[in-house]
């Protein structure tokens, strides 16, 4: 069955959760489809766990491209759903049609997603109003990194708390089909997630949501460079590869690799002829 947003809020009426996870590349996202995933984000956190940078900042909109046209090409029925890097909508509602446009008709995306609340309700309504479905991201919005000072769990008091809800209210109100929720207290997402009726997609935010979204390279074992609290290790895939990489490079080393059952042959009287 083909995943759609229309299936995943039928889905939040019935109760039913889904599962959200990054990809990045065709090989994953191949692996990804068929292990039934509901949907898939092609995040600005390729910036980190592939592009090697410290944030999300330095993405481009042709890198969300680049890898969003790979990621599509090996998916079926997994709703593909594309992140808008930063300044691609947060200086005016214009810019934001163009570059939503541009992931949807580049890069094949069925959703575009953009960080913010409030202050950015009116560019997600532009997006709606242009026919491109929204998923919303608010608590901790890594774009907004240098504006919190860090990586930091938001609405923890009473002014922060009131403000995520707001903000939970404005995008809802302004079209989103979904939203994140970054780094929040589990009974705030719980209560949020209750008070809206799009789905709501977890991300160290409890078990309350509609959905939960991993990292591909966090819940595979293979990100080690930062490893935040929410993160569970479902397999430890960098272990597995390193050790992989070491046995080749040995064999390689020794002359047992390739072996015989790896090598082309031909005919001896062809090789005797040779001059």
């Amino acid at each position: 069955m083909k995943h759609t947003v229309a299936t995943l809020q039928a889905a939040k009426a019935r109760g039913e959760r889904f599962a959200m996870v990054t990809c990045y590349d065709y090989t994953t996202a191949r692996i990804v489809e068929d292990a039934g995933i509901e949907t898939v984000l092609v995040g600005d956190s390729l910036g980190n766990v592939m592009l090697g940078y410290e944030n999300t900042l330095r993405v481009t909109m042709e890198d969300m491209i680049h890898h969003s046209q790979a990621v599509s090409r090996g998916l079926k029925d997994a709703l593909l759903v594309v992140d808008m890097p930063f300044m691609s909508y947060q200086a005016s509602c214009e810019d934001a049609v163009r570059n939503a446009g541009r992931l949807v008709q580049e890069g094949f995306a069925e959703v575009v997603k953009l960080e913010g609340g409030v202050k950015v309700a009116d560019r997600i309504a532009a997006i709606v109003d242009a026919g491109i479905p929204v998923c919303a991201h608010i608590g901790m919005t890594p774009q907004s990194v240098n504006s919190f000072g860090g990586f930091k769990v938001q609405g923890k008091n009473l002014e922060t708390a009131q403000r995520f809800l707001d903000d939970a209210r404005a995008v809802e109100q302004a079209g989103a089909s979904m939203v994140v929720f970054e780094c929040v207290p589990a009974p705030l997402a719980a209560r949020a997630s209750r008070m809206l009726k799009i789905p709501t997609v977890g991300i160290g935010a409890g078990a309350a949501t509609d959905a939960q979204v991993l990292v591909c390279q966090d819940l595979l074992g293979m990100y080690r460079d930062f490893t935040p609290k929410f993160v569970k290790r479902f397999a430890e895939t960098g272990s597995d590869m390193k050790r992989a990489f070491e046995e080749y490079a040995r064999e390689v080393r020794a002359g047992t690799f390739p072996a015989a059952e790896h090598e082309y042959g031909m005919a001896q009287d062809v090789l005797e002829r040779l001059r």
